[in-house]
């Protein structure tokens, strides 16, 4: 039942990066745009994200709650080294969460509308960012229990140039998800032409800060490039997602759209998967030399196995409808 959990939590994990990755990216892109095409923007945007943008963050939660219930060592150790950043990007969920509902549902429009809009639009990339700093130091080896002091327990942990650039790496695959999930909401060629070229844009923002994050890595002594390549299972997975890069431009070329949502979510798929193979199943490597694996570090199995059965069982009720509602509210199924 432990693999049923961790399949469950991988799965997880993944989701809350595709969809609340392209719920986030839905400011970001916004931010990006000049003012004067910012209200097509704000439009197609809406569209994409507006139906189910608080159903994303259930991904979040149940992850949460497996590594809560199911590697409570794994969670004490993640909440205490790395709370400045969580709670961060906690108030930036909820701070994003207001600002869009009250900038859209508002019953008067005024000044405020505008203050609402900048916290939606920071909020949406300081979120991202920080989930990108906690992702970097669970492999970075910064988190180190040994330390004496404050500011290396519990800042140095997760404020480096690794985590910097991780950060921006996942500001930059937001945007990125945003721009390509929201094509198929375009109501006409003008408003296409302008999310095809912030695909562009942010596919080349993608590019340079991947870039960023290997030199960040070697500058760290991180052994990230070890870690991609130095088995098959990396090298293929970063060339799947630069053939899915190729496939996601051509199809942008032809206006054929169907596959490119789904394209984008396997490239992430493939990044995540060569990021962290390497080292699976430990998920968080210690600045001490020890390691916090999800087949070591686990709750009793009674816990495990009452936490795998409900988490298949609730599949059965939640997945449906949270797919049907997906499509219920895409544009596509409404043509």
């Amino acid at each position: 039942m432990i693999y049923v959990v961790i399949g469950f939590l991988w799965l997880s994990v993944c989701l809350y990066v595709i969809l609340g990755g392209a719920d986030f990216g839905a400011g970001i892109v916004e931010l990006m745009t000049k003012k004067k095409n910012r209200k097509y923007t704000e439009k197609i945007m809406y569209e994409s994200i507006a139906p189910v943008w608080e159903a994303n963050h259930m991904w979040l939660i149940i992850a949460i709650v497996i590594l809560f219930v199911g590697f409570p060592e794994i969670y004490t150790t993640l909440s205490t080294y790395l709370h400045i950043p969580l709670v961060l990007m906690l108030v930036g969920i909820i701070a994003r969460g207001t600002a869009f509902t009250f900038r859209h549902y508002d019953a008067v429009e005024d000044q405020w509308q505008i203050i609402y809009t900048q916290i939606f639009y920071y909020a949406s990339l300081l979120t991202p960012f920080f989930l990108g700093l906690i992702a970097a130091a669970t492999v970075s080896q910064s988190i180190n229990p040994d330390a004496n002091n404050f500011l290396d327990l519990y800042v140095f942990s997760w404020l480096n140039w690794f985590g910097v650039a991780v950060g921006l790496f996942t500001v930059s695959l937001c945007a990125y998800l945003a721009s390509i999930f929201s094509l198929r909401e375009t109501s006409d060629r003008l408003e296409l032409e302008l999310m095809i070229n912030k695909s562009h844009q942010t596919m080349i923002f993608v590019v340079i800060t991947g870039l960023l994050v290997f030199l960040a890595a070697y500058l760290s002594d991180i052994p990230l490039t070890k870690w991609i390549f130095s088995k098959y299972l990396g090298v293929m997975s970063i060339s799947f997602a630069t053939v899915a890069l190729g496939l996601i431009l051509r199809a942008m070329h032809k206006k054929k759209l169907l596959p490119v949502r789904a394209l984008a979510g396997f490239q992430i798929i493939m990044i995540l998967v060569a990021a962290t193979y390497q080292h699976n199943p430990d998920i968080i490597l210690l600045g001490n030399g020890q390691r916090l694996s999800l087949i070591e570090h686990i709750a009793s199995l009674k816990t495990i196995s009452a936490l795998g059965w409900a988490l298949l069982l609730g599949s059965l009720f939640i997945l449906p409808f949270l797919f049907y509602l997906m499509f219920s509210f895409s544009k596509a199924s409404k043509k």
